[in-house]
């Protein structure tokens, strides 16, 4: 299994990562200081049972088995944030995700959008197929490919993010399959990745934050449901932003941009969400940023670098986002 421990770093492990209805009902798994990194050890989305030829992901079998939700997306947490209080964000700095060497991808009975279509019959059934993680020219898997073989072998970056991560909501249980809200779920978003920051709604003490679900490879959309599915160990330093909330799922800051996320199960449908981004990313650039709603509102429509993102579009899930360059942000002259 990959591993980013360090002896000096407090590390979550991975036998520990077993949440599967998450909220403030359970016990802190882990307490950890603002500005203090630390480590969390995560398993694949079907707990690594999915791991050599001939293997399937068969939903009607422990431990995934379940008459309402899958009991599948296994969560780290929650993590105790020391210093965070109920009203602010929690800021959570993605360091490293050092992904495993093999990872799973394939279909799920149900899962889909061609479940059920007679057209597509001779693959809408469960399958998987092993995606090897090999090493690229700096000689690990920063810079690595993922290897698919089917009918033939095929190539493509390695581009790990966490897919599944959230605070606990301020009431009641969600589940990691298909909790969504404003704080965060299951939301697939690529631009959760090493280097860049996640704004997420704290709503009790320390935010208690959970994660897992990491995929270390994902086109737009997800759209058969599951990714480059892999086990990783995720490095994170968290801090905090003073009594305020945020509007939709979250917010993330890279290097280079600004992005709003939404979700059709927290705005209310696909055309919400986009709404919903646009519109929240405008008072984010005229609130925080000190553009003028004039120039912030052209830009969306004149602007070539500003782009548009559907992060999920499978079965019962929508999850989009917009992105602003950095470089449109300062109003000097």
């Amino acid at each position: 299994m990959a591993t980013a421990a360090q002896p000096d770093l407090k590390t979550l492990p991975r036998d520990a990562a077993r949440v599967i209805d998450y909220g403030a009902h359970l016990e802190p798994a882990l307490v950890v200081k603002l500005g203090e990194t630390f480590v969390v050890e995560t398993n694949d989305n079907w707990w690594n049972e999915v791991a050599e030829a001939g293997d399937v992901p068969d939903r009607s079998k422990p431990p995934v088995a379940a008459h309402q939700y899958l009991r599948c997306n296994p969560l780290a947490g929650p993590i105790f944030v020391e210093g965070v209080r109920a009203g602010d964000t929690l800021v959570v700095k993605i360091e490293e995700i050092a992904v495993r060497d093999w990872g799973w991808t394939g279909t799920v009975a149900g899962i889909g959008p061609l479940a059920g279509l007679s057209e597509w019959a001779e693959i809408d059934e469960p399958f998987a197929t092993i995606i090897r993680h090999e090493p690229g020219p700096s000689g690990t898997l920063e810079d690595g490919e993922a290897v698919m073989h089917l009918e033939r072998e095929v190539r493509w970056p390695l581009a790990p993010f966490i897919g599944t991560i959230a605070t606990a909501p301020e009431r009641g249980i969600e589940t990691a399959v298909n909790g969504q809200g404003p704080w965060g779920g299951n939301i697939d978003v690529r631009h959760i990745s090493a280097g860049n920051k996640l704004h997420l709604n704290a709503t009790h003490a320390g935010g208690l934050l959970f994660l897992g679900d990491v995929h270390a490879s994902q086109g737009d959309s997800e759209l058969t449901g599951q990714a480059d599915e892999t086990a990783a160990a995720v490095k994170l330093t968290c801090s905090v932003i003073r009594g305020k909330q945020l509007p939709g799922v979250c917010r993330i800051e890279t290097a280079d941009s600004v992005i709003q996320v939404d979700s059709a199960r927290n705005a209310g449908s696909p055309e919400r969400a986009m709404s919903s981004c646009f519109l929240n990313l405008l008072r984010w650039l005229v609130q925080d940023f000190g553009l003028s709603p004039r120039e912030a509102y052209f830009h969306m429509g004149a602007n070539s670098l500003v782009r548009m993102h559907v992060y999920q579009f499978t079965t019962g899930v929508f999850t989009c986002g917009v992105e602003f360059p950095k470089t449109y942000l300062s109003t000097t002259t």
